[in-house]
């Protein structure tokens, strides 16, 4: 008999055996025996989670972090004679609003145009 042709019969009857997918079994096995092993290693090494003392807590205010509250009035436009016109370097760098140490009156908070009217509102929205 010849060894060429002996191997490859021998290899299709290890795998029809079961022993093949025995063995293929145990390699996969211990892969995830190892992966599981490597994952706890790691995270054993991580710092600790932080205890309830340590967590950052909120301000004692009402606001979040970072928050303001404060009220805004549009800035005066600067007025020309006519015969001048005004170029964008000669307005205030403001942005158009200035702030404000009063609230807006009643009437300026109120919206004044024609109703929107969401989905499912009802309306139109066409000001009906």
């Amino acid at each position: 008999m010849n060894t060429l042709s002996a191997a490859p019969t021998l290899a299709a009857g290890v795998w029809q055996s079961g022993l093949g997918q025995l063995l293929g079994g145990l390699v996969l096995v211990a892969v995830l025996i190892a992966a599981f092993w490597l994952g706890f290693r790691v995270r054993n090494r991580e710092s600790a989670a932080p205890r309830a003392d340590e967590q950052p807590h909120r301000p004692e205010t009402d606001q979040l972090p970072g928050e303001m509250s404060e009220y805004r009035r549009p800035s005066e436009m600067p007025h020309t004679d006519g015969a001048h016109r005004l170029m964008p370097y000669q307005l205030r760098e403001s942005g158009g609003t200035e702030t404000s140490p009063d609230p807006p009156t009643e009437e300026k908070r109120k919206w004044g145009g024609i109703s929107s009217g969401g989905f499912g509102s009802g309306g139109t929205g066409h000001g009906d």
